[in-house]
This record gives structure tokens, sequence and C-alpha cells, in this order.
């Protein structure tokens, strides 16, 4: 791997980590064109998502503050919402961690990549245009008022990002949407979310291939220069994302994927397209 190919894979996840569109089928399809079909590659855009969880850590500090202070006994809000975070983070962990190689095995190729986006994409529109209440005259839940059932209800749904181009993002915004909370509270609280998952993803990662990734091409320069790109893209990305959300809801992320995943699955059909 290269600088070139280093920059390409930050940006790719700095963008769409906490997209609706799926960071890993974007990462997956991305390797595939760049010819980087190796094991290594595959822990590099697992290991970048530091960057992408560090832009989130700083655009929602405060939020973060709040909850370090529930644990040290001084905001019981605070202690509230990291509970609940628990809640909705250990069903992915549990069935992740008993289907693993199954799911690489059979779901880490071009064709249930690109058909999942499609099918996600279809997913949001329809959840979108039957269930998100956009008069803002009618009331919509906010964080604050989540239940323990709303948190393990998303945690239960995001087990269906095992599936890569599924979208954790996109799962458990959805998920929050089903549940009665406003566009803007399930963004939020799938990126408060994706602290838990993303870092316990990428902890289990570097400890289960510490050999590879300590062998890796350009070794922990190559790394660090991809999670500053990364982070730099994902913390403006998630800026947008809330004002797109807020203006116009999660239907053009839906047909984004829609778009996307169609060009590829018909790439992949083609046979342009193989790993």
């Amino acid at each position: 791997m290269n600088y070139l190919q280093a920059t390409i894979l930050g940006i790719v996840e700095g963008l769409t980590e906490f997209l609706p569109v799926s960071s890993t089928g974007h990462l997956i399809l991305t390797n595939a064109l760049l010819g980087l079909d190796d094991r290594a590659a595959d822990v590099f855009t697992i290991v970048i998502q530091l960057g992408a969880i560090l832009a989130v850590l700083a655009l929602y500090r405060n939020r973060v503050a709040e909850m370090i202070a529930g644990l040290l006994g001084k905001k019981p809000a605070g202690l509230s919402l990291f509970l609940k975070l628990l809640t909705a983070f250990f069903p992915a962990v549990i069935l992740g961690l008993l289907f693993e190689e199954m799911i690489e095995r059979l779901l880490f190729s071009p064709i249930p990549v690109a058909s999942a986006l499609v099918i996600g994409g279809v997913a949001m529109i329809c959840v979108e245009k039957m269930y998100v209440n956009r008069d803002e005259s009618k009331p919509t839940k906010s964080i604050e008022e989540m239940s323990y059932i709303d948190a393990l209800f998303i945690g239960f749904v995001q087990c269906l990002a095992l599936w890569p181009g599924t979208s954790r993002a996109m799962v458990t915004i959805v998920g929050a949407q089903l549940r009665g909370f406003s566009s803007a509270a399930a963004a939020e609280f799938s990126f408060l979310l994706a602290l838990p998952t993303l870092g316990g993803a990428t902890i289990y990662k570097l400890l289960k291939d510490r050999e590879l990734f300590l062998n890796m091409d350009g070794g922990m320069t190559l790394v660090l220069y991809g999670n500053v790109v990364a982070f730099i893209v994902a913390y403006f990305a998630v800026k947008w994302f809330v004002g797109v959300v807020k203006a116009y809801g999660m239907t053009p992320f839906g047909i984004y994927r829609i778009v996307i995943g169609s060009v590829f699955l018909g790439l992949a059909l083609a046979g342009v397209i193989s790993f």
C-alpha cells in the first residue's frame, strides 16, 4: 500500500463512516477497485476507523463529558445515556463474535455488498415516507426521552449491519426513527453508539491481527497518516450530514445507495470487480 491508496481509503472512511451509506461496503469496493485484495488492506480499513471515532469525540465532546461526569456520580442524565449506549452496544457484539467467520466467508464479496446497498436504500426511503414525522408541530422523542426498551431495540436493529453494505449508521438511525425519535436525535444517538461499537471493533481487530498489522508495508506511519485523513474528512462530513438530515431527511442518501449499489452490482455481475 502506498500513500495515494492510503489517502483514498482515508477519504472514503471519513466520508462514509457516519453517513448511512455503509463505510464497510464502500471500503470493500474501493479496495477491489484499487487492487488491494490482501489481508493487510482489510486490517488497514479497520484501523483507520480510529480517526473517524476521534472526529465524533471532538464534535460531541459535551455529551461525552456529560457521560464521564455521570460515571463519577455527578450527572445522572449522563450515566443514564452511558448505560443506554451499552444496552444498544451488546447485541451486535455477541452476534458478531458468534458469526464473524461465517459473515466474512459468505458476505464479503461484491454482489452481497452491492445488494445490501440497494436494499438498504429502498428501506430508508420507505421508512422516511411512512414513519418519520417531519411536521415540527408534532412532538418527536429526544435522546433524553430514550428508554432502555428503545436502546435495546436499536441494539438489535444494529445487528443487521453485520451484513457488509447494510450500514451501521443507516440501521441505527432508521431503528431510532421507528421508535419515534426525530431524525436529528436518531443521528446523534447513532454517532454516540459508534464510539463503543467502532472502538471495540478496532481494538479487537488490532489484537487479532497484530502481527500482520505490525508487518504492514509502511507500518505505523502509513496507518497514522490514514487516520489523520479520516479524522479531518469525518469531522466535516458529520457536520454536513446533520444539516442535510434536518433539511431533507434521509431520502437523498437512500437514492445515492440505490444508484451506487446498482452500479457496483452491474460491475460485479459483469466480472469487472472481484475479490
